[in-house]
């Protein structure tokens, strides 16, 4: 674990409202981080190393679309890293836009359990919080239970972030409403270009990497099905 370290600003910084709005909170999780020592190794290992997890369920829900097969799962296993790759993106760019110091700078006493990144080290929106929104809405679009563990795993990587000192909790929150956004609304602009790119490639060399695990019900090949006009709906097995 990273001893705790106090970094004290050149000079005033212009925080987003952080310390007014939501500063309090940000000092109550990190000296309760104080007090809780047995967690702070679990909750650093975490932090910093649980988006490996999200790598993970994005994989499973692949092999899971693969085992069922059909142009539905296979097309929002697909579309699932694109969108959470432009909502990493658009986290990046806004944080450029709005250029809000990290809390430990703002809070040079406070309890860190991970070292305080340095000035031109933004805080707001989380990238991870942004990445774990866009994985969990991703991966429930394509199955319901690697949704739900998706779901679980998303919350615990924001709640982190925090407690190890790294981030306000509206940079959490709003990473975690940012990517779930962004995989939504990129899933319904992706599904039918797409849903016509698995079908072309099912029919090429690279067929192995969409053709189904166990073969499809009644003879058919669920690859030359039309791409469906909703919204593709999430299977309930992995």
């Amino acid at each position: 674990m990273t001893p705790p370290v106090a970094v004290s600003p050149p000079g005033p910084l212009p925080v987003l409202d952080g310390l007014s709005f939501d500063g309090a909170w940000y000092t109550s999780v990190t000296e309760a981080a104080r007090h809780t020592p047995w967690l702070n190794a679990p909750a650093e290992t975490w932090s910093t190393y649980g988006v490996l997890v999200f790598g993970v369920l994005l994989a499973a829900a692949w092999w899971g679309a693969r085992r069922r097969g059909g142009v539905r799962s296979l097309t929002a296993a697909l579309c699932a890293p694109f969108t959470t790759a432009a909502a990493l993106a658009l986290s990046a760019v806004i944080k450029l836009v709005v250029a809000e110091p990290r809390p430990c700078h703002a809070f040079p006493h406070a309890f860190l359990v991970e070292v305080c990144p340095g000035i031109g080290d933004y805080s707001f929106p989380s990238n991870h919080a942004t990445l774990a929104g866009a994985v969990a809405v991703g991966v429930l679009l394509v199955n319901r239970r690697l949704g739900v563990l998706a779901g679980v795993a998303a919350p615990a990587m924001a709640a982190s972030r925090v407690y190890v000192g790294i981030h306000y909790p509206h940079d959490v929150l709003a990473g975690l409403a940012l990517g779930a956004a962004v995989a939504w609304a990129g899933h319904l602009l992706l599904r039918r270009p797409i849903g016509r790119l698995v079908q072309a490639l099912a029919r090429t060399r690279l067929r192995p990497l969409f053709a189904p695990v166990s073969p499809a019900p009644h003879g058919t090949d669920p690859l030359v099905a039309p791409v469906p006009a909703g919204v593709s709906g999430a299977e309930g097995d992995a």
